[in-house]
C-alpha cells in the first residue's frame, strides 16, 4: 500500500477535524465505541461522513475508480445479463440500483436496456448521501434523452410495498460498516475505539455473543479455529441487511458485484490482520484512523457470508462467479467487436476498459458477482454457465 499520501488542504482539515471532535465527543459520553460504529460515523455521519460530504469521490478526480467510471461496457453487461429477467417480469418490473455512484452506471444501463427492448418502469437508485442524489440526478438528465431521465427516481430507503424488478449493487457491501474481532487466548474479542488524549486508538473488548457467535460461525465453516493473534473484519448484521434490501421483491433478481474472496480465501492464515483497506485520492493505505472523513474505509467480501445471507433470507442461489467470466458470459465480446468501425483510438480505449475488466491481474480476479432470485426463470443464464459456487 501507498502510504505517502497527498496533504489536505485547509479546507479538508478543518472538515476531518470536525468530524473527529464528533467521534470524540461520543466517545467520551458513551465510552469506548467499536470499530463498526466509527466506520459509520467515518463514511456516514450527516454532513461529515466520507459519504455524506460534497467532495468528489469517482474518477480521475476524486479517490478511486469503479468499473463504472472506466466506460460504458460493464454497464452495458449488466444490463444485458438482468435484460431477460425484466422481459419475463414485464411491464410493471422495476430497477433497483443500491448505491448509484457518479450516476455513471444508470446512464449507460438506461441507454442499454433501451437498446435491448427492456426498459423497467422506473429506474430507483436508492442513495442515501443528499450530494450524491444531487449529482446523480445533474448526470441523468443532462445526458439521457427526456424519456430515459423520466424513469429515474431517488429513494431513501428499499421499497416497503411488495415489487417486481431486479435489485443490483456494485461495491456497496464493502461499505458496510464492519466489525473487527481478534482472538487472543481462543477467546473472541472485538476491536473498539477510544482516546489517548485526543488521539483515537484502537483497543480490543470480550465480544458480545452477536459478534462472539459470527467468529465461531467462521471457524465452524473453515473447519479450524483462529490462531493466537488472527485479526480480521465480519459482517453479523449481513443476513439483517440482506433481508432488509430483498424482503419486498415478490419476484425477480438480486446481483451483487464487489471485491472479496470465498471464505476460505478471506481468512487464509496470511491475511492475519484481516483485508480493512483505505482510499485517498488514489492511494490505499491501511488506517482508518487517519483524517476521518476524508478517506473511504472498505473490507473485502467474504462472499460465502453473502451467500449464506441471500439463501438465509429465503431467495434461490443462481450463480457465483469472478468478474472477469461474468462479463465474458454477458455480452461482453460482442460489445468489443462492435467497435471494429470505430476511430482507432476510440477502439484501443474499449480494449484497454474491458482488459481492466477481465484480467486476472486487475478487475477480473478481484471482483465478484454473485445472484440470486426469486419466481423467475430467466435469472442469468450467463453466470449460471460459469457457476463457480463449489469454491464458496
Amino acid at each position: 500500500m501507498n502510504t505517502a499520501l497527498p496533504e489536505p488542504d485547509a479546507a479538508e482539515r478543518a472538515h476531518s477535524d470536525e468530524l473527529a471532535a464528533l467521534i470524540r465527543n461520543e466517545i467520551a459520553a458513551t465510552g469506548e465505541m467499536p470499530f463498526a460504529r466509527f466506520m459509520e460515523l467515518a463514511l456516514y455521519a450527516p454532513g461529515l461522513g466520507y459519504y455524506s460530504a460534497g467532495r468528489t469521490k469517482f474518477g480521475a478526480a476524486g479517490d478511486f475508480v469503479t468499473a463504472s467510471e472506466l466506460g460504458d461496457l460493464f454497464a452495458r453487461c449488466v444490463a444485458r445479463a438482468l435484460a431477460p429477467a425484466l422481459r419475463e417480469l414485464g411491464a410493471d418490473a422495476d430497477f433497483l440500483e443500491l448505491g448509484g455512484g457518479s450516476g455513471a452506471f444508470a446512464v449507460a444501463a438506461l441507454r442499454e436496456l433501451a437498446a435491448l427492448g427492456a426498459l423497467p418502469r422506473r429506474y430507483k437508485i436508492l442513495e442515501p448521501s443528499a450530494d450524491l442524489r444531487e449529482r446523480q440526478r445533474t448526470r441523468v438528465h443532462a445526458e439521457l434523452p427526456p424519456e430515459l431521465a423520466a424513469r429515474a427516481e431517488w429513494v431513501s430507503r428499499p421499497p416497503e410495498q411488495n415489487w417486481r424488478g431486479v435489485l443490483f449493487a456494485n461495491e456497496v457491501v464493502d461499505a458496510l460498516p464492519t466489525t473487527r474481532f481478534a482472538v487472543h487466548e481462543g477467546e473472541v474479542f472485538e476491536e473498539h475505539i477510544t482516546l489517548d488524549a485526543t488521539r483515537f486508538v484502537r483497543v480490543d473488548r470480550p465480544a458480545d455473543t452477536l459478534v462472539a457467535n459470527a467468529v465461531r460461525h467462521v471457524e465452524r465453516s473453515l473447519e479450524a479455529p483462529f490462531a493466537d493473534g488472527y485479526r480480521s473484519e465480519v459482517l453479523p448484521q449481513l443476513p439483517y441487511w440482506i433481508q432488509a434490501v430483498t424482503a419486498s421483491l415478490e419476484a425477480g433478481v438480486a446481483l451483487f458485484v464487489d471485491y472479496g474472496y470465498p471464505r476460505r480465501e478471506f481468512y487464509l492464515p496470511e491475511r492475519s490482520d484481516g483485508t480493512l483497506v483505505c482510499h485517498y485520492r488514489h492511494r490505499a493505505h491501511a488506517d482508518p484512523l487517519h483524517w476521518p472523513g476524508l478517506a473511504d474505509i472498505t473490507a473485502f467480501v467474504d462472499f460465502t457470508a453473502l451467500a449464506e445471507a441471500g439463501v438465509g433470507a429465503g431467495l434461490d442461489f443462481v450463480g457465483y462467479a469472478p468478474q472477469g467470466q461474468f462479463l465474458l458470459a454477458s455480452g461482453l465480446p460482442e460489445l468489443i467487436e462492435a467497435t471494429q468501425d470505430l476511430p482507432e483510438v476510440e477502439r484501443l480505449r474499449v480494449v484497454a476498459e474491458a482488459k481492466r475488466l477481465t484480467l486476472p491481474g486487475d478487475m477480473g480476479e478481484r471482483f465478484q458477482a454473485i445472484a440470486f432470485a426469486r419466481g423467475v426463470t430467466e435469472a442469468l443464464p450467463g453466470l449460471r454457465a460459469f457457476d463457480l459456487s463449489r469454491r464458496l
